[in-house]
């Protein structure tokens, strides 16, 4: 890295420890694994992440981009409009309840909550 700073979550700084120790042969493949709470060749993965990447290697790829099962803006923003306008006293159950009922329109009880 040149001077970029990593962001690492918690678990994901316990395993650069597990993967570090496992790199420098303090450590076996199946300790690892007992301790990472995943097979061998997930530790196989991760180490020959670590050995090409650094600790930037064990980052979650995943990061900053949006869920794969996000609702598209717009048609939230429908949905939570006409749940203001018709069903405004309804907890977020009973609200995703009549939408799928009255308007043909499922969504999950989280959506409606926000």
């Amino acid at each position: 890295m040149t001077g970029d700073l990593l962001t690492l979550s918690t678990r994901e700084m316990d395993t650069l420890a597990i993967i570090t120790r496992l790199a420098e042969h303090r450590m076996t493949q199946a300790e690892a694994a007992r301790c990472l709470d995943r097979s061998e060749r997930q530790v196989r993965r991760l180490l020959r992440a670590f050995e090409r990447d650094g600790p930037a290697g064990l980052r979650d790829k995943r990061r900053g981009r949006p869920a794969p099962n996000r609702i598209p803006g717009a048609y939230q923003a429908h949905v939570v409009a006409l749940v203001r306008e018709r069903y405004a006293d309804f907890g977020p159950t009973l609200a995703a309840e009549k939408l799928e009922e009255y308007h043909d329109i499922r969504v999950a009880t989280e959506t409606l909550r926000k």
